[in-house]
C-alpha cells in the first residue's frame, strides 16, 4: 500500500497560508492597500462618533469628505454613476474605521464588524443600493477578512444630510477585555 504525502503537504501549506494571512493585523492590511486613515471628522449636530455598550460599538453615520475636507455631494443615478456611488461608499467605510481606530485604539480588538447600515441618496428609478454599498462592504472584508463580514442594509432615500451621496452607520463587537 502507497501512501501518498501530496494531500497533507498541500492541506498543510493551505492551513500556513490562511494562519499567516490571519496574523496579519487590520493597520498592516490598510498600509498594504495603500490607505491611510483620516482624520476623525467632527460631529456636524448633537451627537458623539462612537458610543460603547458592553463590548459593542455604535459608529454615527458618516458622509463622505474629499481631499480637500469638503462633504461629497450628488444624487445616485443623477449626478453620480453606482461606480462612483461604490467609492463614495468606500470612502465613508474608511472614515468609519478611522473612528473605529481612534475609540479603540488598536484595530485588532475589533472582534467582528456586526452590523453596516447604509443610505444611499438616488433617484427614484435607481434600484442597485446594495452594489453601492458594496464598496463599504468590500474594504471592511479587505481590513478585517471573515472578521468583516456583516449584516447589512442597503436603503435608497431622498436626500441626505450635506447633499450627501452615501451615509453609512456602524456597529461592530470588541473582544472582551481581561479584568
Amino acid at each position: 500500500m502507497k501512501i501518498s504525502l501530496r494531500p497533507w503537504l498541500i492541506a498543510l501549506c493551505t492551513f500556513t497560508a490562511s494562519y499567516a494571512a490571519d496574523t496579519t493585523t487590520p493597520e498592516e492590511k490598510l498600509a498594504s492597500l495603500a490607505l491611510t486613515l483620516p482624520s476623525v471628522p467632527a460631529a456636524i449636530a448633537n451627537y458623539v462618533p462612537a458610543v460603547r455598550s458592553g463590548n459593542l460599538v455604535f459608529l454615527a453615520g458618516q458622509i463622505a469628505r474629499g481631499s480637500d475636507g469638503k462633504f461629497l455631494a450628488g444624487k445616485i443615478g443623477r449626478e453620480l454613476s453606482e461606480t462612483q456611488g461604490a467609492e463614495v461608499a468606500r470612502t465613508c467605510a474608511l472614515q468609519l474605521i478611522a473612528v473605529l481606530k481612534a475609540e479603540v485604539g488598536n484595530l485588532s480588538r475589533v472582534k467582528r464588524i456586526v452590523k453596516v447600515t447604509g443610505f444611499v441618496n438616488c433617484t427614484d428609478a435607481f434600484t442597485a443600493q446594495p452594489k453601492v454599498i458594496n464598496g463599504a462592504s468590500d474594504l471592511f472584508v479587505a481590513v478585517f477578512g471573515e472578521k468583516g463580514r456583516h449584516a447589512r442594509a442597503a436603503v435608497g432615500v431622498s436626500s441626505l444630510p450635506a447633499g450627501a451621496p452615501v451615509e453609512i452607520e456602524l456597529v461592530a463587537e470588541l473582544e472582551p477585555t481581561a479584568p
